[in-house]
């Protein structure tokens, strides 16, 4: 099987990257534009197998993705290329409308053109699965509501408002010209190579620096938290086995507050890595409340059932065992960071073919 994996050297995308490379005898094409959020030290792990391909492009580029299809004739396309950062978005929406919507368009009509060129067997087998997230429902008015397959729609933020944009297109595409689809919806992920921006690996990074740890509001938002490799492994699962038109929410059953994540944090960096004696005896002591951003949603949460009951999935981590083995890779694996953190990964190419 060949499998395209547009955004793979971002945190989800490259996750499944490593995954397909070292849990299937799958060729994987990576597609990534690599913006600031694209990282190949990512892929370092399975950048030397020879199933691994890479190719710098970017999904609006109709020529460059005409000439990808051609060249490497994918069974399955996996789309997770997307601006992701809910706070750039407030401040700059543009480049998601452009990734998010106008790519996935590029990306559809490329995948469509393709696809109506395959022999009849090949067109029956052939899947363009869509990754989506779970922000595109809104939030929960109550402590009971799930997000399900077929919960409306009620995005709040520039970016939430543009996947669920991409989301409709994906649809529509399988049902005006049968381009088999499949889309998937997420919670929050998290877990080892997180771009430095996201609240968990802010948190560590910031703790061990000494900085303050902001919290928007009272802290009170809750999240259901998936590790991304439990998320690696659904999606694989479905892009293999996933009905087409069919949508799979996939969820970590870890539902927890902001303020609680960030908590949980410093009490294992506490006990991981004791602060010397100074002004300080506890990083919760660095936590501080900030000002809430516009339209923060204040609960998600997703019922998984369906994944479970018609593909057997259901995540291994607990959020106590995923959180642990988060922030010990981030303590075990200071370089990654710190890359980013002076900007010397954009810098890295691997040598990665095109």
């Amino acid at each position: 099987m060949k499998i395209m994996v547009t955004g793979g050297a971002g945190f989800i995308g490259s996750a499944v990257v490593r995954e397909l490379i070292e849990n299937s005898d799958a060729d994987v094409m990576v597609i990534d534009k690599l913006t600031y959020a694209g990282n190949l030290e990512s892929l370092r792990p399975v950048s030397n197998n020879a199933r691994f391909h890479f190719s710098h492009t970017d999904i609006c580029d109709d020529a460059s993705l005409t000439s990808l299809f051609e060249r490497f004739q994918p069974d399955v396309v996996m789309h997770l290329a997307a601006e992701s950062h809910v706070d750039r978005s407030i401040d700059g929406p543009d480049a998601f409308i452009k990734t998010n919507i106008v790519g996935t368009y590029r990306l559809l009509e490329a995948s469509r053109s393709y696809w109506c060129s395959l022999p009849r067997e090949r067109r029956a087998t052939f899947r363009f699965h869509h990754i989506s997230t779970d922000e595109v429902y809104g939030d929960l008015e109550h402590d009971s509501d799930f997000f399900r397959e077929d919960t409306p729609y009620a995005p709040s933020s520039p970016y939430s408002a543009s996947k669920a944009s991409s989301d409709h297109l994906v649809r529509a595409w399988m049902r005006t010209y049968g381009l088999p689809t499949i889309v998937t919806n997420c919670s929050n992920n998290y877990g080892p190579y997180h771009f430095p921006e996201k609240l968990i690996p802010l948190t560590i990074i910031n703790a061990l620096a000494g900085k303050t740890l902001p919290i928007y509001g009272d802290g009170s938002q809750i999240r259901d938290w998936l590790y991304v490799e439990d998320h690696a492994r659904a999606l694989c699962l479905v892009a293999r086995q996933g009905k087409p038109g069919e949508t799979y929410n996939i969820g970590g059953h870890n539902e927890r507050k902001n303020r609680d994540v960030v908590k949980t944090i410093c009490d294992l960096l506490d006990e991981l890595n004791p602060l010397r004696p100074g002004d300080i005896r506890h990083y919760s002591e660095l936590i501080s409340f900030v000002t809430d951003r516009p339209g923060h949603d204040r609960r998600y949460a997703i019922d998984a059932s369906k994944i479970a009951s018609e593909l057997g999935w259901v995540p291994l981590e607990t959020f106590e065992s995923g959180i642990r083995k988060t922030v010990i890779w981030y303590l075990n694996n200071q370089g990654w960071w710190k890359h980013i953190m002076d900007g010397s990964y954009t810098g890295q190419r691997l040598g990665l073919k095109n």
